[in-house]
């Protein structure tokens, strides 16, 4: 599928703000990992779930980490049309053994009105048995507790005095404290959504209502800027690629995360490429406007944090310079902007377009999945049909099947790069 953004101001300042890169240790996740995201109809809507497993996948392609989708709508901490809590937690997190869980629940335990210390109570118990059943069955797991995401009291008014998000955010610190006290890995889903809402609001408050068009199920720029908040928690990288070529010292100045042979300078400038990685992939054009998920993501950092694929060219002489990846014209640049840097990560590139295509079977396996669990294994549970155990092995080796191939298109790829005068 080709990439449709087209690279335009959406590259100028995002060099600059790449530079303030943050201190970090290393990425949560290993090699040979299992993942399984676990929570209410949120998590149901394998968005953020999706975004997280996109990039992992395209940032780290030699990683080995399987991803599970375990959220149903309507859960909360003791369960829900799912079954009640301990039946959710055999069948849809300890069956498939994971090594790392992440917990996002509490939207739903405040049932949607003013701060009641009897529901609290019921979330604090439930929460801390869902963390201490794991753990007795699964001892080793690395939990990550996230705090959940808002109810949008920024963009609308309150229904009631202090809002419905002041009681998540209560929830969400109490999730916090479990987690220090605990051990556990903490993710804030929270305070990142409001101020990218605020900043929303300030630029269209009309357009910035659709972000979560309910105020409770974000759209697909909330949901990426969730999955951004769980990858910082986890410590993900910034940087895709960065490389910097002195054209008047004909000779290459830097490269991180890269490797770069075959540099000729005559005339034109050309090189052949392969980047470590992959840059995140972004399913809507940046610079459309009146499109809430170009909204949501230029009122949030989640590019220049998550998504910096760096090419600088210093020492041109003046004038403009076209920029081709295999023989495919990615844009015109003048000296000023290829000097100051561009960040290929925005623009429609060979790179952009292969990681469409691990986003597309990203979607293919968790559906392949939710089909197998929710249409299948759950709803003729106990009825003995005599093809159930073929159905599901046939899914489980489609799903298998269709995430090799996810792999395998995630793995970079040489490209050839030209820079010629205009």
């Amino acid at each position: 599928m080709k990439d449709p953004r087209p690279i335009g101001v959406l590259l100028a300042g995002t060099l600059v703000l790449a530079m303030a890169a943050r201190a970090q240790g290393p990425f949560e996740l290993r090699d040979g990992d299992r993942v399984v995201f676990y929570g209410d109809s949120i998590t149901d809507q394998r968005l953020y779930t999706v975004f997280t497993e996109a990039f992992v996948v395209t940032r780290f392609p030699r990683l080995r980490v399987t991803f599970i989708h375990s959220g149903w709508d309507g859960d909360r901490v003791t369960g829900g049309d799912g079954g009640p809590i301990d039946l959710r937690l055999e069948r849809d997190v300890v069956s498939f053994k994971p090594t790392v869980l992440t917990i996002m629940l509490g939207m739903n335990d405040g049932r949607y009105r003013a701060f009641d210390d009897e529901l609290f109570g019921t979330y604090t118990r439930g929460y801390e048995h869902i963390v201490s059943s794991v753990r007795k069955a699964l001892p080793g797991i690395r939990i990550t507790a996230i705090q959940p995401s808002p109810f949008d009291d920024v963009t609308r008014p309150p229904k009631f005095a202090g809002g419905y998000n002041a009681v998540v955010i209560r929830y969400g610190r109490f999730v916090k404290e479990v987690a220090e006290r605990d051990g556990l890995t903490v993710a804030d889903l929270n305070t990142p959504m409001l101020a990218m809402l605020e900043k929303a609001k300030e630029s269209d408050p009309e357009l910035a209502q659709k972000i979560i068009p309910d105020r409770i199920h974000p759209g697909e720029g909330g949901h990426l800027i969730m999955a951004a908040a769980l990858l910082k928690a986890w410590n993900a990288p910034r940087l895709v690629a960065s490389v910097e070529i002195d054209a008047a010292a004909k000779r290459l100045a830097h490269v991180e995360r890269a490797q770069v042979t075959a540099l000729h300078m005559a005339g034109e400038i050309s090189w052949t490429e392969v980047d470590d990685s992959l840059p995140m992939y972004l399913p809507h054009p940046l610079d459309a406007s009146g499109k809430d998920f170009a909204l949501a993501v230029h009122s949030s950092d989640v590019v220049e944090t998550l998504d910096q694929e760096l090419l600088k060219v210093t020492g041109l002489s003046e004038g403009r310079y076209a920029l081709k990846i295999d023989g495919e014209k990615v844009g015109d640049f003048s000296k000023a902007r290829l000097a100051e840097g561009i960040n290929l990560a925005l623009a429609a590139t060979p790179m952009t377009e292969q990681a469409s295509r691990v986003y597309e079977l990203t979607v293919k396996h968790n559906d392949l999945h939710y089909a197998r669990w929710r249409e299948i294994q759950v709803p003729f549970q106990g009825l003995h049909a005599s093809y159930e155990a073929a159905a599901l092995d046939a899914l489980d080796k489609l799903e298998e099947e269709t995430i090799q191939m996810q792999r395998a298109a995630a793995q970079p790829e040489p490209r050839h790069y030209e820079l010629s005068p205009e």
